[in-house]
């Protein structure tokens, strides 16, 4: 399916949204799951985005910057999947990696303007120094104009401007390579939750792991959500065991310091 002008603006609009999101980490929508939602109800295939958006979701799960070290671009992977999977029929898992050389540029494109931000700083100075605030403002804001705009160009060009190349390209692909494409796709989230589980995985918390992974792969459900609706109650459960136990910690701890506080040098041992 071609997508049109109209819904090429509306999806660099939201890049530009999802983009300033993503710069200043205010309220996360910028994370594959919201993106490619908000993509597909904005191409007309709602659950075309929600399925997509739970792929990638998993894919980027354990995805975080450490040091100069940068994963591939969350937004750009979310539109991308959802613009591949709607214009070429190719299921989500599938355009998951093909999405990656779109999310891979854009997230060199932000470096590069990473690195130019760095000339901000100095002029930022000079202008506070002589006090020339409306200045000191204007410059504070250039770098988040800049990423809206970059997000803005790359989206529209990429979803609007490129699809005909993009589709032929797809579609002109062999059968090997296209499978090949789907199984990366399919192994993505996997390797996502599992970087995810690395770094956040307690010993404590393995047999919840192991019973959702049960309730999900072996128990025959019409959806996920009966398996949301336990994994929510064995958190809810878990909360409350946390809770009563840092009570009973605080409750001792303020024992302890009324005994000290009682008791004095004179008292003797």
């Amino acid at each position: 399916m071609a997508i049109t002008f109209t819904q090429g603006i509306l999806i660099a609009i939201f890049a530009i949204i999802a983009g300033i999101d993503f710069w200043l980490e205010g309220f996360y929508i910028f994370r594959p799951m919201i993106v490619c939602t908000v993509t597909g109800f904005l191409l007309g295939d709602l659950k075309l985005g929600i399925v997509a958006g739970g792929l990638t979701e998993l894919a980027f799960a354990g995805l975080t910057p450490v040091g100069g070290t940068q994963p591939p671009n969350p937004i750009m992977a979310g539109i991308m999947t959802v613009v591949i999977a709607h214009t070429t029929g190719h299921s989500p898992a599938t355009a998951i990696g093909l999405s990656l050389p779109f999310s891979i540029l854009m997230q060199y494109i932000i470096l590069f303007c990473y690195s130019i931000f760095s000339v901000f700083t100095k002029k930022a100075d000079e202008y506070v120094a002589k006090g020339e605030f409306r200045k000191f403002g204007i410059i504070v804001l250039l770098p988040t104009v800049l990423v809206a705009l970059a997000y803005s160009v790359f989206s529209f060009l990429s979803v609007y401007g490129a699809q005909g190349l993009m589709k032929t390209l797809v579609n002109s692909m062999p059968t090997w390579l296209s499978h090949g494409f789907t199984i990366a796709g399919g192994i993505l989230p996997a390797v996502g939750f599992g970087l995810l589980l690395k770094s956040m995985l307690k010993t404590k918390y393995v047999p919840y792991l192991l019973l959702g992974f049960t309730a999900a792969c072996f128990i025959k459900f019409g959806n996920l959500m009966p398996v949301a609706i336990i994994g929510a109650s064995l958190a809810w459960i878990e909360y409350g065991r946390e809770k009563k136990a840092r009570e009973i910690s605080k409750k001792f701890k303020n024992i302890e310091q009324s005994l000290e506080n009682a008791g004095g040098e004179e008292d003797g041992i």
